[in-house]
Order: C-alpha cells, then sequence, then structure tokens
C-alpha cells in the first residue's frame, strides 16, 4: 500500500512541463491588481478556534492534495480549510477562506505558484504562503522569494517537518531547507556591512535569521512587538531587499547568523 509520503515525493520522479502564460498571468507577474472574479465577495470568515492554523493547501495533482490533507489532519493545531487545483484557483480560494498560509506548488495550469504568490501577499498581506514543490531551480527558489514566500521547502521534507514549518510559518518564521537556502545565498545582493543598521537593527535581524516571529524578538529583547515591527520595516528599508527571508539570507550571507541556524529557532506559543 502507497504511504502518505511516498504518495508526496512520488511528484519528484514526474517530469512537468511549464504551462503556457496567459495574459492573466502575465498582468498579475506585472503587479495588476488581482482581478475581481477572483476575489471574493463573502467577507472573511468567522473564525471559530483561532488556535489553530488554517491552511490552503495548492497542488495540480490531486493525490499529492489528498495526500498532504490526510497527514495534516492528524495534527490538532492544523486546519486545512480547502485545497486548489490551480494557481487560479488558489487565489480565489484564499480570497475567499482567509487562510493563515497557503502551502503552494510552483508548476500548476492557469497561473502558476510564483504569480500565485505574489497575488495573494499583495492582495493579503496576513497570508504567508510556504512554497512545498520538487523543484529546486535556481530561477524558481529565487522567483518564489522575490514573490513574497516566506518559506521554500522540496517535497523530500518529512511530514513531521513540514507540519512544524506550516506553524513556524504562521507565526511569520522563515522557513528554508539547507539546499534552498545554499542555492538563494549565491543570489543575495546587499550591502557587505552592517554600518547602515542600527546595533539593536542587527540584534533584531539576527534573530529574525534564526526564524524568530516578531512575538518571540520583542520577548527575546524586551521590547514591543511594535517596536520590533519598527525596526523590521527598517532593516528591509536599509539592506534593500523585499521580504524577511531576503532579510535572513543577508545575514546567512554575511556570517551574521551560521547556515544551519537559518529559521532554526522555536516557535512562540
Amino acid at each position: 500500500m502507497m504511504t502518505t509520503n511516498t504518495m508526496i515525493d512520488s511528484r519528484i520522479a514526474l517530469t512537468l512541463r511549464r504551462p503556457g502564460r496567459t495574459r492573466r498571468h502575465m498582468d498579475l507577474r506585472r503587479g495588476v491588481r488581482t482581478p475581481t472574479d477572483l476575489r471574493s465577495h463573502v467577507g472573511t470568515p468567522e473564525r471559530t478556534d483561532k488556535s489553530r492554523v488554517r491552511v490552503l493547501i495548492a497542488d495540480d495533482h490531486e493525490i499529492v492534495r489528498q495526500g498532504l490533507r490526510a497527514f495534516l489532519d492528524l495534527d490538532p493545531a492544523l486546519d486545512v480549510v480547502g485545497d486548489a487545483a490551480s494557481g487560479t484557483q488558489a487565489v480565489r480560494l484564499a480570497h475567499r477562506l482567509r487562510p493563515d498560509v497557503v502551502l503552494m506548488d510552483v508548476v500548476m495550469p492557469e497561473l502558476d505558484g510564483i504569480a500565485a504568490t505574489e497575488a495573494i501577499r499583495r492582495e493579503l498581506p496576513d497570508t504567508r504562503v510556504l512554497v512545498l514543490t520538487s523543484m529546486l531551480e535556481d530561477a524558481a527558489v529565487r522567483s518564489a522569494v522575490r514573490a513574497g514566500a516566506i518559506g521554500y521547502l522540496v517535497k523530500d521534507t518529512s511530514a513531521l517537518e513540514l507540519r512544524q514549518a506550516i506553524k513556524a510559518a504562521a507565526a511569520g518564521q522563515v522557513q528554508l531547507s539547507p539546499a534552498v537556502a545554499a542555492r538563494l545565498m549565491r543570489q543575495v545582493v546587499a550591502p557587505e556591512q552592517l554600518d547602515a543598521l542600527s546595533e539593536r537593527e542587527v540584534e533584531v535581524l539576527r534573530l529574525l535569521a534564526r526564524g524568530s516571529a516578531n512575538k518571540q524578538i520583542a520577548r527575546d529583547l524586551g521590547i514591543a512587538e511594535k517596536t520590533v515591527k519598527t525596526h523590521v520595516s527598517s532593516i528591509l528599508g536599509k539592506l534593500g531587499v523585499q521580504s524577511r527571508t531576503q532579510a535572513a539570507l543577508y545575514a546567512g550571507r554575511i556570517g551574521l547568523v551560521p547556515l544551519d541556524q537559518l529559521g532554526a529557532a522555536e516557535t512562540v506559543d
């Protein structure tokens, strides 16, 4: 009998063809506002259990969606609220269901995972996107991070590691597999010196790179969470990067945090 992990990892053996770019796809990649037909008009759903992380699965293979749902449902802290078979459907369901985390594949029909990530992050800033894919190409990894993904995992990730990564992503923690971090490190373009950052900002960057969410950074430094948010915004601006993930990679590249410690912090309840 095929196990859950076997079903998920079976994608690695598939040869996938990148779908053609539609006009809608290119509009979203250029930053055009998400079309109204992809946005919900029913309002934000009422959350009955705020302690659970709401997850939307986006993958074009039904067997993978079923396998992911099967083992994620075993974790009482996770609530799979829906699944999408295309990038277009992922954007539409994200607007309608307001998940905390979208588990996103890269290669999908109609709208690929990169464009879908861009649209979701632009329209729904409170929703995190965690890429889970068999693709480990530099271009795909780089594009996902630029699109706003908080993490990038490959499908040899264990079930336990994936559940932990989803919870961490929901808390705002960067999640990168070592192979992905190593590839991204070569792509980081930012000042080699920390002179532009204040001493406090360096402390915040170090904790951010280790995977700490704002709440945890505030606890560790004894400052308000709002102050942490201000520091993070300042760090991104000074480094000329667009996301926490890019800032974390910069910290790794200059040696502020060892590569094996990127995203290694424990999640704060």
